[in-house]
């Protein structure tokens, strides 16, 4: 459709006209200001931006960790810590993003976040123990939990009408940057002298470049926010209804229903059946996404492929990623019902398994295929987070309960894989755990894509 091809932002549209009405009347606000016509684009590329750095800390670490584990001189307990890091991470300050949203506005939190990412990947490279190699991942980690849960409420607020093609464009940007981190660091590193400290701080360089645009849209935020003033609304923009325009009325300006306005029901979040769906939904897929990052490729050697072909296989997993999260999202915002495509995913996520585990030589370039659809079940969880509420109040919500939850959830996966594998020899027992996990994860996706928000369930409100 044509209001999907040219994404504008719809913030602050002038107030809604009051039918006339006898007495004195108060004194009409002055209307809000326009917003810029930069700030479309300017948004479009920081949303871009920080997707593409929402994975490369992670998979540039992963593809220099022997080297990293070695020039730190790690123990083993410490190596298996920093690789459950991000998940814990994810979860702990992912839980934080709707408060720092209410008190500074969405725009304002993803500029600090890219900038925690940028700060903890030039610090990290520097350091000479494990304690600070460890602190300064966490301070980038938490910069990516904030974006994580926020990129949707940014999407949500300013593109209300294209959360499907926007979504998409994001996602296709994050799996670009996990793909690109996982492929070029080692070529990079080897580049640029072969010092591991070398190989992860060029991706500094990205994170620094994703802070440029949102320093401009939240400085234009800000000032839109002052020259509204603060009324029963709160800030300029809070009691903007959620296609954009102003409130027609004083209590309608007094619900908050931006991305940046206070949650007020944030604890009846936990009384809504589709809020724990989608947030087991996200941890089952989570689970799959990191137990295929760490061990699709060991799984592949294990069966007899050299190490180089494993390698390419698990890009090959991962590259899929790239054109079906731009394709996912667009359909899912189509559709009235998401489960379809939640149960279609996991469908090629249990031929891939199976796949592996019969024949993992044999098939291996069709099970990486279908393994790499049937990830892509992150960005279909992240659409209907979008999806499942009305106002971007409610998104960050949701996005934050979702996540965190998710993540938390996703923690013991991989760990659990490992030791299954240590302790059995081989993967028939992991195999088989993973094809299990397939089983609730579809039944959870069905649920949580019915055509409902958290607004309609009890308890909940706007």
């Amino acid at each position: 459709m044509s209001d999907e091809e040219t994404p504008t932002p719809t913030l602050n549209r002038p107030p809604a006209a009051h039918p006339a009405v006898p007495g004195p009347r108060p004194a009409a606000p002055a209307p809000a200001p326009a917003p810029p016509a930069w700030l479309g684009p300017v948004l479009v590329v920081g949303i871009v931006l920080a997707a593409l750095n929402l994975r490369p800390a992670i998979t540039s670490l992963g593809a220099l960790f022997e080297e990293v584990r070695d020039g730190l001189g790690m123990s083993g307990t410490v190596a298996g810590l920093i690789t459950s890091v991000p998940a814990l991470c994810f979860a702990v300050f992912g839980v934080t993003a709707p408060r720092l949203s209410r008190r500074f506005g969405p725009a304002a939190v993803v500029c600090a976040g890219m900038a925690a990412v940028a700060a903890g990947l030039l610090i990290r490279p520097f350091t000479h123990g494990a304690a600070g190699f460890l602190a300064a991942s966490a301070l980038s980690l938490a910069g990516i939990a904030l974006t994580n849960v926020l990129l949707p409420v940014i999407v949500k607020r300013w593109f209300p009408d294209r959360v499907g093609t926007m979504t998409g464009l994001y996602s296709m940007a994050l799996a670009v940057g996990t793909s690109l981190a996982a492929a070029a660091t080692v070529p990079l590193t080897s580049a640029l002298g072969g010092s591991w400290r070398t190989g992860l701080l060029v991706w500094a360089l990205l994170a620094v470049a994703a802070v440029v645009p949102w320093l401009p849209v939240a400085a234009s935020v800000r000032r839109e926010q002052r020259a509204g003033g603060r009324g029963a609304g709160g800030s300029a923009g809070e009691g903007a209804s959620p296609d954009g325009t102003a409130p027609a009325d004083a209590d309608a300006a007094a619900a908050p229903a931006d991305a940046g306005a206070a949650p007020a029901a944030g604890p009846s979040v936990v009384r809504s059946r589709t809020a724990w769906a989608l947030a087991g939904y996200f941890g089952l897929q989570a689970t799959g996404a990191y137990i295929t990052m760490g061990w699709l490729s060991q799984i592949f050697r294990d069966a007899g492929v050299s190490a180089s072909t494993a390698g390419v296989l698990l890009a090959v997993t991962m590259v899929m990623g790239v054109p079906l999260a731009f394709v996912i999202p667009s359909l899912a915002g189509r559709m009235r019902h998401q489960g379809a495509i939640a149960a279609g995913l996991g469908v090629f996520g249990l031929a891939g398994y199976s796949g592996l585990h019969f024949a993992p030589a044999a098939g291996a370039w069709l099970w990486a295929l279908l393994l790499g659809i049937s990830n892509c079940a992150f960005p279909l969880a992240i659409t209907m987070i979008g999806l499942r509420a009305r106002t971007p109040g409610g998104v960050v919500r949701l996005s934050a309960f979702a996540q965190s939850i998710g993540y938390l959830v996703s923690i013991p996966g991989p760990l659990l894989i490992g030791a299954l594998y240590q302790h059995s020899g081989g993967w028939d027992l992991p195999l088989t755990l993973m094809t299990c996990l397939l089983v609730p994860q579809i039944a959870l996706g069905v649920l949580a894509g019915r055509d409902r928000t958290i607004e309609d369930e009890r308890g909940v409100r706007d």
